[in-house]
């Protein structure tokens, strides 16, 4: 995959993704990085990029003329949609990340100031997405958000079994993982994790896993097709006193 990263803070992306798991996939040639600078599109002299916003307001609004000829440039060789970083854009979700993955590249446009000007979403942008419902100072972050979970899915990134049962993955939090020591300060391994009964291991990740997303995410419940088994534990949890 090439992932193309339009910014006015390349440097920012040196960090993050030099270690670990993406590391390892841009070494192993699996996703190809480029950070483009789009202030080097700008025709100003003084490469100016943002200008004040028509019908007055605070603050200042990239400009389209340098981020349309920054992305029709890279659209030359990366045929990937165009992402825009927004707080106002669809909500990333993990099925977001999955369809992305399947893309065999990507263009990502990490906004400032007070947003950019609406003719860039009109003439360049594929989709709006948001990370969630707040406002950080720029779209870097969100982009190395995106970036880092759609990286891991692509073929060779991570083992082909690491991300299987993982939170999200079949609409439901992940149940808790223990290892050594058996006990620490009073707390106990659950002994059902300890008898080697496979079945009864399932059994438990998947009442524990109902229960924590009944507890902090009673949303992904929402519309959920249950199976008949996911209903009988579901009934257990609720006579449990679960919420």
């Amino acid at each position: 995959m090439r992932i193309d990263v339009l910014t006015l803070f390349p440097e920012m992306f040196s960090g993050p993704f030099e270690d670990s798991i993406i590391k390892r996939a841009v070494d192993k040639g699996i996703v190809d990085l480029n950070f483009v600078n789009f202030r080097d599109y700008s025709l100003d002299k003084h490469k100016k990029v943002d200008d004040y916003p028509f019908g007055g307001g605070a603050g200042m609004v990239l400009k389209v003329e340098p981020i349309y000829d920054a992305v029709e440039d890279l659209k030359k060789e990366n045929k990937g949609p165009v992402l825009l970083m927004s707080p106002k854009g669809k909500p990333f979700t993990q099925k977001m990340a999955r369809e992305l993955a399947q893309e065999a590249g990507l263009i990502f446009l990490c906004g400032h100031y007070e947003g950019v000007d609406e003719r860039v979403k009109e003439l360049a942008v594929d989709e709006e997405v948001s990370i969630g419902d707040y406002v950080l100072t720029g779209g870097e972050i969100p982009a190395m958000v995106i970036m880092d979970a759609v990286i891991r899915l692509l073929p060779g990134a991570i083992s082909d079994f690491s991300d299987v049962e993982e939170s999200f993955e079949n609409g439901l939090l992940e149940y808790p993982q223990y290892t050594r020591p058996r006990e620490f300060k009073g707390l106990v391994v659950p002994e059902v994790l300890l008898n080697g009964d496979h079945e009864k291991i399932r059994l438990w990740r998947l009442k524990e896993s109902l229960k924590k997303t009944l507890s902090v995410r009673k949303d992904l419940l929402q519309n959920r097709n249950y199976s008949e088994e996911e209903l009988r534990i579901l009934e257990e949890i609720l006579s449990e006193g679960g919420k």
